[in-house]
């Protein structure tokens, strides 16, 4: 008996040590959301090989040229490996070039050199690649830096082993240098927001002789020259190798020249191994994983978390480089040329507002001062300040919400930034449209005259912009009594921020499109999607107030009656209307049908505060909902995710949820509680500090908080702030399996709302 108990305490401390030397970084699964197609997202992501907010991804794509469905995993077929900037399926992609073994020389166009290969061969990961083309019988690896990655070839048949290099369509070049066993060139490919003079220079150098170098333009083969430009170029090398022997490859680029670009290889692999390589990645993704570590819970648990947490580390990219004088420096998406200071890319504000940039802001107020000296930096050189920039202005969804990037930050206390200048850029926002119609606000207009955007002035999404702009102009509220400025400034932007009570039908108790003259529009149907609405309908926009529940709980006569309608949106029939939409039903109505929640629409991002707003009354609500949503509309599959994974704003909120708290309204610098998913978190702010969180007794069935303490204190409020936590904090939750209706429900306990006690 001894022996056995002492064979069971062997055990556990065996099981302690392994569970304890586990990195994190072995449960991201990069496949997560790739089980995509037009009709149904399961996330539009890609394997993204790369480090944290490095300048270049690196993927497999199973897509032809011109397809924005980078990988799928559906495919069974890889068209090469390509250096990708795809922030969004619906943006596409800038700057891409790809590389592909092959065993023949006519295998150089798109059709001739793709390989059939297997998942169960593939291996991705964060940091290394690695993947078994079946036709080609060769094995592909790489690993990446922030501006370079290395490649390793391994030929099963070394008699006929060739490399093809891509530099894609819409104008590139390339030219072999032998002698130095490399390859230059340039690919200018873009899907938009780049000027004419745009060019991603490349340079790959190889660990092996060329044994014949040829180059190629479309479907036609140029043997023994050294170099091309046009349409639609490349290059294609073939080696003589023993059995067992390696091909080696160091590629990187540059916005600004092939210097920069050989400079960037340089500094970033130099004579590193390929180990060595895919240690330091490893090391970069582990070292931020562990910023949130989480114990208490399960192994599919765990993997989704850290999966999501990577999704979130990816964008906003890096868009600058250091020159050979040590200078941050950056080719000017809207000048066209070289200018000093930091420049970042490649990230949709309408999305990544509401939690995204709010967990930056805890973990990495570092990459945040430089994304808003970036924002400096694009208002210099555009007149405007960022809304969708992938790399320049792209016309992609609606809102000011830099206003709200820009707010939070500065309440957060992030250095760095004139805040002078990002001010007088957030307030000419208010103004007029810039160069695309995502820029500025379109209808600034009739917004700040009558307090809405009509119908019938010919701009669509008006009820969503209302909303949205109200929501900004909070934020401007915010804003300007931090900068103690007047007060008829401030009264403006208080007033603007109650614009959402302007569109309010108490008819239906839905917000409804109106008239210039005021007028409710006839005939009105609740859930029609689009036309007035942004990817959606009422049902689901209405409840974008998130800076003035209370107000808007008002609307319905009082808190009770706001609470009941806003919960009849969870057992409402999945009625839609599409006749706005000429194609038929979109993926989006058809991700609301599969998670099948009423007219919950946890697929598009205006919902993902709503099961929050609970809060406010009925806490035990929120719990349940967001214990549900995390549970059922997320796993780390390929089909992990419930809709489109918008540059980490999906699994932010993830996250967010998974730890117990989410930032309800951004720049009231307040978290409201959901229910945590683990028992015990570990989080290291970017301060240094340390949050901790418990609850022991979670699990499944105890969803439901019964109380808080918070640094050992009975704690009553449905919220935390910024304050509470910037100098470390300590939560302690126990859960139950039933809910306690009595917490939460005093309204002195309930979060921030402009309108009543709190303002």
């Amino acid at each position: 008996m001894v022996k056995y108990i002492l064979f069971l305490f062997l055990l556990v401390v065996s099981w302690q040590a392994n569970a304890q030397s586990h990195q994190l970084v072995d449960y991201v699964d990069p496949l997560m959301g790739t089980f995509s197609r037009m009709e149904l997202s399961a996330g539009n992501t890609y394997p993204t090989v790369c480090v944290p907010f490095g300048m270049h991804n690196w993927a497999p794509h199973t897509g032809k040229i011109g397809d924005n469905f980078l990988y799928t995993y559906h495919n069974n077929f890889i068209y090469g490996f390509r250096q990708t900037h795809q922030a969004s399926l619906w943006i596409g992609d800038y700057g891409q070039f790809s590389v592909m073994p092959v065993v023949r020389k006519d295998q150089f166009t798109q059709e001739g050199r793709k390989s059939w290969y297997s998942h169960k061969t593939e291996i991705a990961k964060p940091y290394y690649y690695s993947v078994y083309l079946g036709d080609h019988q060769a094995n592909v690896e790489f690993a990446p830096t922030e501006r370079a990655a290395k490649f390793r070839f391994t030929f099963q048949v070394v008699d006929s082993t060739y490399i093809v290099i891509d530099a894609f369509n819409k104008g590139s070049y390339v030219k072999i240098i032998p002698e130095q066993r490399k390859i230059i060139g340039y690919s200018t490919t873009s899907a938009g927001g780049t000027p004419k003079n745009f060019k991603n220079y490349f340079v790959f150098i190889f660990d092996k002789p060329f044994a014949e170098c040829d180059v190629w333009s479309k479907e036609k083969l140029y043997e023994n020259q050294l170099n091309i430009n046009g349409e639609h170029v490349g290059a294609i090398v073939r080696f003589k190798l023993k059995k067992g022997e390696k091909i080696g490859v160091n590629v990187a680029s540059s916005y600004i020249d092939l210097e920069q670009a050989e400079l960037n290889l340089t500094r970033e692999i130099s004579k590193d191994s390929f180990e060595q390589v895919v240690d330091k990645a490893k090391e970069r993704w582990e070292n931020e994983l562990q910023r949130i570590k989480v114990s208490g819970g399960t192994d599919s648990q765990y993997r989704t978390f850290y999966s999501c947490l990577y999704r979130t580390l990816i964008f906003p990219r890096k868009f600058y480089e250091i020159n050979k004088k040590g200078e941050v420096v950056h080719y000017s998406p809207y000048k066209g040329r070289v200018l000093r200071g930091y420049m970042y890319s490649d990230n949709g504000f309408w999305d990544t507002f509401r939690a995204q940039f709010p967990l930056m802001n805890l973990l990495y107020p570092e990459i945040v001062s430089e994304v808003l000296q970036s924002m400096e930096n694009i208002y210099k050189e555009s007149g405007w300040l960022p809304e969708w920039f992938s790399p320049g202005h792209r016309d992609c969804m609606i809102g000011s919400h830099s206003a709200s990037i820009i707010a939070d930050a500065y309440l957060k206390g992030i250095k760095g930034f004139d805040m002078n200048l990002l001010y007088e850029a957030i307030l000419k926002n208010t103004q007029g449209v810039g160069p695309v119609s995502s820029v500025g606000r379109l209808g600034a207009t009739e917004y700040n005259t009558l307090g809405y955007i009509p119908y019938d002035v010919g701009i669509n999404q008006n009820v969503s912009r209302t909303l949205e702009y109200a929501y900004d102009d909070f934020c401007i509220y915010q804003l300007s009594k931090m900068l103690k400025k007047p007060k008829r400034e401030l009264e403006k932007y208080y007033k603007r921020s109650l614009s959402y009570r302007n569109l309010f039908d108490k008819e239906t108790e839905l917000m409804r499109p109106r008239n210039k003259s005021g007028e409710f529009l006839q005939n009105f149907n609740p859930f029609r999607w689009g036309d007035h609405f942004t990817e959606g309908n009422s049902w689901q926009y209405t409840w974008f107030v998130p800076h003035d529940v209370e107000g808007l709980m008002q609307l319905y006569g009082d808190r009770q009656q706001g609470l009941i309608k806003m919960d009849s949106v969870f057992i409402l029939p999945q009625t839609y209307d599409i006749s706005f939409y000429k194609r038929g039903i979109i993926h989006l109505i058809r991700e609301m049908q599969a998670a099948n929640m009423g007219q919950y629409a946890h697929l598009n991002e205006p919902m993902h505060h709503m099961s929050y707003m609970f809060n406010f009354g009925q806490p035990w609500r929120t719990q349940e909902i967001v214990r549900l949503i995390m549970d059922k509309l997320y796993a780390a599959t390929p089909d992990g995710y419930c809709g489109d994974e918008d540059n980490g704003q999906m699994s932010a909120w993830y996250v967010f949820s998974a730890i117990g708290f989410y930032p309800l309204c951004p720049v009231t610098n307040e978290y409201v509680f959901g229910s945590p998913l683990f028992r015990k978190i570990e989080i290291t702010l970017g301060n240094g500090e340390k949050v901790y969180i418990e609850a022991p007794n979670n699990c499944k069935e105890y969803i439901y908080i019964d109380d808080i303490q918070i640094n050992n204190k009975p704690y009553s409020k449905n919220y935390f702030t910024y304050s509470d936590m910037k100098e470390g904090l300590k939560i302690k939750f126990r859960m139950a399996s039933l809910p306690n209706k009595r917490r939460g429900i005093d309204p002195k306990d309930f979060p921030y709302s402009l309108t009543g006690k709190n303002n």
